[in-house]
């Protein structure tokens, strides 16, 4: 079977370290590796739309953004395919058949979306897209008959979404789609990058983040206001590296 990678990102904003440590610079050392057959990076426009939808202009103007810092990471084009997903109807046909297959329970108890509703205050007013983004993202996987995924640990719950999807749909159908694995980077640091601010999260949506295109003084900038130890005031008082994130990023670059 051949082995074939999938993989993508949010045209949300700009991708930033966070995108770094945890996918892409992974994604550059496979391209890079010869062990695959084909590698797909999906510029996830659509999927975008589901918490951006009366925003298009922001989804359409990054998605350019995107390509961009894919291609100054090292993507090269000549060994990985770079695609927009609203280009390919057909992953929005596959996502609806696949909506059959997982109830709305199921979708509920997905921890990283739980999360992601509860980061964007949605409460009682969830758009069913954006609940249902996961299905989206089984679609674009078993579509491409991807075999790996390398992804984030925040994305784990979406790949073990996608191989139930798998698992029912080959029982009722027949071996016909194949099964992800995620491949998650090697380096603990790396997992879940902690935001400037501290927080679990490096995101986009809640500005914390140094992205790859920030120039020179604004990442000093970045640096220097950067959460670290609140019981840290005179030079003199010992420090404490747990959950102080200027560490935990240093880790993630510095073990490579």
């Amino acid at each position: 079977m051949a082995k074939i990678i999938l993989t993508g990102d949010r045209p949300t904003g700009k991708l930033h370290i966070g995108h770094y440590v945890g996918s892409l610079r992974n994604r550059v050392l496979l391209q890079n590796s010869g062990e695959y057959d084909e590698i797909y990076i999906m510029i996830a426009d659509a999927q975008a739309l589901t918490d951006n939808f009366d925003n298009p202009d922001k989804v359409r103007e990054n998605i350019l953004e995107v390509a961009l810092d894919y291609l100054a990471c090292g993507i090269d084009p000549s060994k990985t395919t770079i695609f927009i997903q609203s280009e390919i109807s057909q992953l929005t046909e596959l996502t609806f058949y696949y909506m059959n297959l997982v109830s709305v329970s199921r979708l509920q108890r997905n921890p990283t979306v739980k999360a992601e509703i509860k980061m964007r205050g949605f409460d009682a007013s969830i758009p069913v897209g954006f609940q249902c983004y996961p299905i989206s993202q089984a679609a674009d996987i078993t579509a491409f008959k991807a075999t790996t995924v390398p992804a984030g640990e925040d994305q784990m719950p979406m790949i073990e979404q996608t191989q139930e999807i798998v698992h029912k749909f080959n029982s009722i159908y027949g071996e016909t789609l194949v099964e992800p694995k995620i491949l998650l980077p090697q380096n603990c640091a790396c997992l879940r990058l902690p935001g400037t601010d501290g927080k679990a999260k490096m995101s986009k949506s809640l500005g914390n983040c140094i992205y790859l295109s920030d120039d020179e003084e604004t990442i000093k900038k970045k640096v220097m206001s950067m959460y670290t130890d609140p019981d840290h005031i005179k030079v003199s008082d010992p420090g404490k590296i747990e959950g102080n994130c200027v560490f935990t990023i240093w880790d993630a670059f510095r073990n490579t």
